[in-house]
């Protein structure tokens, strides 16, 4: 681990005892939660061991580690939790048993940031219990969604409610079965400034014209039973008491939201990528082909230390993120956020690759979580922005000088 960043003696603390946590329950739980998802009866329900490990993960005060504020959640710096979340990022499963996983921690930072006392004691208290879920509803099927100001929702005022009518996609989380309120991005003003024609109003799920549409699959993963779904909103009506902050605040709140949700993503991929090279490490010393070890062979030997390098990069660059983060903010902290989700992304997928190559067609199956990690890490190329986007908005930064 780099020691340009050391951890803090209570990040230490806390790492110490997620290391503990995973390897007596959550590594052991991932067979059964892969058996889970192959029943078809059952994919789209809860596994009860879930929440039972969710019940034990909070009794032992592994819980809401992400939130910055001591009241709700462990009080740590974005650059303190960035080491758990890299830690919760090595099994597929972990963050949700923490109460730390996307979408939910992003919507739980908007409303104690922005919403209103009504709304934080109707939906916060809740999320932060982990008795529900939620979604986040930005994307559009007609509209190029990685340009926010072509966000084309409408969200009208109608007397004392909003009415919505249109169609979202990749609502990460709104299949879930425990998923009860979507933070739903649209237009309020149209005719506003670009970035000030957007707002977010939240929406239960059971609000009438709400509909699921379908799950959408990454490379045939539907990660059931959270999901990506599109979604349907048919003269859909709710108080005018649901708008989050403002009229005209919706890219404001965006990102407000995804500044430090790019580090827990990131930083996630980077655990991910670091248990796809201790899985490569140990196949190449136990597998034999050409009368040797794989790791005697030179391709194997490259494959090892090409990812290594990668890793370490990622991790120190994405440390450099949080770090700047807590120093200077959003905003100035922009261009390595930036960075870091071009990086990140592209740094995990290779390694995934290789460690695929590494165990031939098994690494291909079921049998590794490798094609599944590569799914994940592949989308997110693509999800909290494009790396084509960031990359274009880091080179006029840097050109403005």
């Amino acid at each position: 681990m780099s020691e340009l960043f050391p951890m803090t003696e209570r990040t230490r603390e806390f790492d110490a005892r997620l290391v503990a946590f995973m390897d007596a329950h959550v590594y052991p739980a991932e067979a059964e939660f892969a058996e889970w998802d192959r029943d078809p009866a059952r994919r789209w329900t809860i596994p009860p061991l879930l929440e039972s490990l969710k019940i034990r993960a909070r009794a032992e005060g592994l819980w809401n580690l992400f939130l910055p504020d001591p009241v709700h959640g462990a009080g740590l710096k974005n650059l303190e939790y960035a080491r758990l979340a890299e830690r919760m990022g090595q099994s597929l499963i972990a963050s949700e048993i923490f109460n730390c996983s996307a979408p939910d921690t992003g919507n739980m930072e908007v409303l104690r940031q922005f919403g209103n006392a009504e709304q934080k004691a109707r939906w916060l208290a809740p999320l932060l219990e982990g008795t529900i879920r939620s979604a986040f509803a930005m994307t559009e099927p007609d509209v190029a969604s990685s340009d926010a100001t072509n966000i084309a929702f409408p969200i009208t005022r109608d007397g004392d409610s909003y009415l919505l009518n249109g169609r979202k996609w990749w609502t990460t989380g709104a299949g879930d079965p425990r998923c009860q309120v979507l933070v739903v991005m649209g237009v309020t003003n149209p005719t506003a400034a670009p970035h000030r024609r957007q707002s977010m109003v939240l929406v239960p799920m059971a609000t009438p014209g709400v509909r699921v549409v379908r799950p959408l699959q990454v490379f045939g993963y539907d990660d059931a039973p959270h999901g990506h779904v599109e979604m349907a909103f048919d003269s859909v009506r709710v108080p005018v008491g649901n708008l989050i902050h403002s009229e005209g605040s919706g890219f404001e709140i965006a990102q407000a939201r995804l500044g430090p949700g790019r580090i827990h993503h990131c930083m996630r991929l980077i655990g991910l990528a670091q248990r796809a090279l201790e899985m490569m490490i140990e196949r190449a010393r136990s597998r034999v082909a050409f009368g040797m070890p794989l790791g005697q062979h030179g391709m194997t030997q490259e494959a090892i230390a090409l990812s290594r390098c990668e890793i370490e990069q990622a991790r120190l660059l994405t440390l450099q993120a949080a770090a700047a983060l807590d120093a200077l903010g959003s905003k100035g902290a922009k261009d390595l956020i930036g960075m870091i989700k071009i990086v990140a992304p592209r740094m995990a997928c290779q390694v995934l690759d290789r460690a695929m190559q590494v165990h031939g067609g098994g690494g291909l199956s079921q049998d590794h979580f490798l094609a599944t990690a590569y799914a994940g890490a592949r989308s997110l190329r693509l999800a909290d922005g494009p790396d084509e986007v960031h990359i274009a908005a880091l080179a006029r930064s840097m050109l403005k000088g």
